[in-house]
């Protein structure tokens, strides 16, 4: 039963921000120009990583919220290296995050944390564009497309200029292109689309959201947010506070980060209840890294969308500069005596409870859709085999 109670817990708790994300994601998707992503995050490079990094920094989203939005800018056209970088400066900081650690663990901690975050994220994304093969760039089409301008005489296309033709063919073909004019491509263009209403870009947002991109998502959410009431079932807080410093307590961080499912605002009072426990800063602030960023439901979208190959570089890249961060903040606290204080008695509630539960509910509604909607789609071949 804790196991459930754990589970259910978890659930409420993510619920708000992976609705949120789902809800981004579909804005993304219909509101934001086709080549506007395609323009700033859709190359490989040093200098898109960063963008994508300083585009999602701020973001309040945590590690169940960001993967639909991560999924939704890689379709709409981003680079492997741009969504590996947002998928990780995302849920490893933001506002609100950092706000609470102000609060709960002091300006120290709170200013070298997003700045381990965003070095985090462009490390990553750096290496999983190495890693993966170069992407295509669209290129002109290589057989001749009806629009284009130059066709050779011969081409029977609609969009052929009519002095190219033959004297004696030209009003044969002008006839021909008058009476195939409403099929055709070129015709097309001197039509002005008619732009669908806000509402119905919303409706199509909404629609977007919760079924495609759930469908895509929700198992490896489930499957995350039942490894994390595992370890918080099974494993004691006593396991966390008995490593102190050093690289072992780094070690058990990472290890213990791997399986959970929690987002930069709710590792912060667990962080400063290990802070109290007697571990490090280092340490505490690897957990805080790696924690949002390296869950199995990240993990295994990563494989998912981006390749295999890139599950090695990302982890290579959020975990390498945890530990170096996690050194350097040990090795900046004892240097210069920066005070890193928690204080767990100003923690506040982010949400009203009853919102979160609704928004569960809700969520947990979708999701009770979708596998309707499966069931129906298995059986309707089946249906379909027996009537024949």
């Amino acid at each position: 039963m804790d196991l459930l109670t754990n589970f259910w817990q978890l659930f409420v708790l993510s619920a708000p921000w992976l609705m949120l994300g789902l809800f981004l994601a579909g804005l993304i998707n219909v509101y934001l120009p086709a080549n506007f992503l395609q323009r700033h995050l859709g190359k490989e490079g040093f200098w898109t990583t960063v963008k994508a990094a300083f585009i999602g920094a701020p973001m309040p989203l945590c590690s169940c919220g960001v993967i639909p939005a991560a999924v939704g800018l890689r379709r709409a056209g981003a680079s492997k290296s741009a969504t590996t970088s947002f998928l990780v400066s995302t849920p490893e900081t933001g506002v609100d995050s950092v706000s609470v650690s102000y609060v709960l663990l002091g300006p120290f901690m709170a200013i070298i944390r997003p700045i381990a975050a965003i070095t985090s994220a462009i490390t990553a994304g750096v290496l999983v564009g190495k890693e993966s093969k170069p992407e295509a760039t669209p290129t002109q089409p290589s057989s001749p497309s009806c629009c284009a301008e130059k066709t050779p005489q011969s081409s029977t296309s609609c969009c052929t200029n009519k002095q190219q033709a033959p004297a004696s063919q030209a009003p044969t073909q002008a006839k021909q292109a008058d009476n195939t004019a409403p099929a055709s491509c070129c015709s097309s263009r001197s039509k002005a689309t008619k732009e669908p209403s806000f509402m119905a870009k919303f409706k199509q947002a909404v629609h977007f959201s919760t079924t495609k991109l759930l469908n895509d998502t929700a198992m490896w959410l489930m499957i995350g947010l039942f490894f994390a009431a595992l370890v918080q079932t099974y494993v004691p807080a006593s396991y966390l506070s008995q490593w102190g410093s050093g690289l072992l307590a780094m070690t058990v961080m990472v290890l213990i980060s791997i399986p959970m499912y929690i987002c930069a605002t709710a590792s912060t009072p667990v962080a400063a209840g290990l802070l109290i426990a007697g571990v490090s800063p280092g340490a505490v602030l690897v957990f805080m890294l790696a924690g949002p960023a390296t869950n199995i439901a990240t993990l295994g979208v990563v494989g998912k969308e981006l390749g295999k190959r890139a599950i090695v570089a990302y982890l290579s890249a959020v975990i390498g500069v945890a530990l170096a961060f996690g050194y350097l903040t040990d090795w900046l606290v004892a240097r210069f005596d920066f005070a890193v204080s928690p204080l767990v008695g100003h923690q506040h509630e982010l949400m009203a409870p009853w919102l979160s539960q609704s928004l569960a509910v809700i969520l947990l509604l979708l999701l009770l859709r979708l596998v309707w909607l499966k069931l129906r789609a298995w059986q309707a071949p089946a249906q379909h085999h027996d009537n024949a």
